[in-house]
């Protein structure tokens, strides 16, 4: 079959992509998802996120063994479903710094700072309170406050200003710095993904077709031109034919990887797996950037945290809340307060973000304690320097690829950390807790020496779930793609998702993911006007 356009991965890029593309009437749209539709109602209820990792709407990925975190593969969730890691996140809203845009701008990538991208921020965003020039109001994308956020969420917000720290109302505006609530991809009390914001209300378009369980194997590529991609569904291998163009936005691990099984990237390690070499691009896979997550869990005093929301007897009436007012704790997304600061007061903008759980949260939540009440402050590297790679396990479509994200291997990170988690337990001492705080759960003392600090966040310290990078865009020697996203060499061929960005953003990535895709599709649109 003939398409103009042929989108790989339908999650926050590839759902917006679907709907601006197939926006035009005379244009035909294929967009491709190896995962399934987003039935699961855990989906749909925001604090059951974690349950749908390792489970069949996740990639289930593990990085190899981190050498500097004790030698350990550290879990890597991704979402392979519908929606992608939009339906598996924890919904946080968060575009960056005006500074990471004026970074990408800087390192070569016109078009891209931070007031040249705002205006396609404000295209999809539905913000039910803020309305100001930083916010648009008329997209489709719902973006909203916590319906109702617990106790100790608003302790710290307090805390943070015991501590001499500024509250912060809106993390996205003129100013990152602060205290504050986050603000969520939610609709009255449900999860808002790219899915169900941008794709299932424009599902029947005659010119848009979705295939679920259509896992890509190759891009066809003839003369150095893309002309469509090759993919199995079920025990069928089906070829179809892009006009235009192909686009990849399979994320951080899955385009690189794609790219490589298709003959892209550093010719050395494709012969190595016998791929024939189609183009030389050393860059692919190369840059792999991640935030790290540390931080401080205490005891709480009382039985009323959001780790006893399911148990009995408060499952009753939480549920009951939930289906009769989408209120309660199963609304909440666990990381409900925030903050960005300066862990060194020369910096131009924050290097650390703090996400409390007024919960238990221990290595993604399979190592929380199954009795008693916890809450603690999830200290977040934001500018790491550490610099890992994506390779291929195989030639073959089926394996895993190899991800080497080499977390801690720059010593400034590990300092970083240490001084941000100091921090969160600074904040954790303020009176604000007195009520609530019991014994320090995690690490086991409050007086660890810088060494032993260190020792206790290699052990302890996880993803926050943002890799990006591995197919950065820029003119130097690594880069991938252009400022337009189209990979260098190959022409009709487009890459549009996380692994674009030369520089992580400082914060969430699923909204800078969704910017992306908005700018990819003005400029498909003014190319192939």
């Amino acid at each position: 079959m003939i398409f103009d356009y042929i989108i790989v991965g339908a999650g926050s890029a590839g759902c917006l992509l679907a709907n601006r593309l197939s926006a035009e009437p005379n244009c035909r749209v294929l967009l491709l998802e190896a995962g399934g539709k987003d039935s699961n109602l855990n989906i749909h209820i925001p604090a059951a996120f974690n349950k749908l990792f390792r489970s069949e709407a996740d990639w289930d990925y593990d990085t190899m063994p981190q050498a500097h975190m004790g030698n350990r593969p550290m879990f890597q969730p991704r979402g392979k479903v519908l929606g992608g890691c939009s339906s598996i996140n924890a919904m946080i809203y968060i575009r960056g710094h005006r500074a990471d845009y004026d970074g990408w701008a800087a390192l070569g990538n016109p078009g891209w700072s931070y007031e040249e991208v705002l205006p396609y921020f404000r295209q999809f965003e539905r913000n039910q309170r803020l309305q100001d020039t930083f916010h648009g109001t008329e997209g489709e994308l719902t973006i909203s406050d916590p319906r109702d956020p617990h106790p100790l969420s608003h302790l710290f917000v307090e805390a943070g200003q015991q501590a001499g720290y500024p509250r912060n109302e809106d993390f996205n505006g003129a100013t990152q710095d602060g205290f504050g609530f986050y603000q969520l991809t939610q609709r009255n009390g449900r999860r808002e993904s790219a899915a169900t914001a941008l794709l299932h209300p424009i599902r029947h378009r005659s010119n848009l077709t979705i295939l679920t369980g259509a896992w890509v194997r190759k891009i066809l590529i003839t003369n150095k031109i893309a002309t469509g991609v090759e993919y199995q569904l079920g025990i069928e291998t089906n070829q179809v034919t892009a006009r235009q163009a192909v686009i990849l936005s399979a994320g951080a691990f899955n385009s690189p990887q794609l790219l490589m099984l298709s003959g892209i990237g550093d010719e050395a390690q494709l012969r190595q797996h016998g791929i024939p070499v189609v183009h030389h691009l050393p860059g692919v896979g190369k840059n792999l950037q991640d935030h790290l997550l540390g931080g401080v869990l205490y005891h709480a005093t009382k039985r009323t945290t959001l780790d006893s929301a399911e148990r009995f007897p408060y499952i009753l009436s939480n549920l009951w809340r939930y289906l009769v007012a989408r209120s309660g704790p199963f609304t909440s997304n666990v990381a409900e307060g925030g903050a960005f600061l300066r862990t060194q007061a020369h910096l131009n903008a924050p290097d650390m973000q703090f996400h409390f759980a007024p919960a238990y949260y221990v290595r993604h939540g399979f190592d929380n304690p199954k009795t008693g009440n916890g809450f603690g402050i999830g200290a977040t590297l934001i500018c790491p320097q550490s610099r890992g790679e994506v390779r291929l396990a195989s030639a073959d479509w089926h394996d895993k690829p190899l991800i080497d994200p080499r977390y801690f291997s720059d010593e400034q990170d590990v300092q970083t950390m240490i001084r941000g988690t100091r921090l969160a337990q600074q904040i954790l001492q303020q009176p604000a807790f007195d009520g609530w705080r019991g014994n320090i759960f995690i690490p086991e003392r409050t007086d660890l020496s810088d060494a032993e600090l260190a020792d206790y966040l290699r052990q302890y310290s996880e993803t926050l779930y943002h890799p990006v990078g591995t197919c950065k865009m820029g003119t130097d020697t690594l880069a991938v793609v252009d400022a337009q996203l189209c990979v260098h060499g190959i022409a009709q061929l487009r890459v549009a998702d996380a692994s674009v960005m030369p520089v992580i953003v400082r914060g969430n990535t699923n909204a800078p993911t969704m910017i992306i895709a908005e700018k990819a599709a003005a400029m498909i649109k003014e190319a192939h006007a």
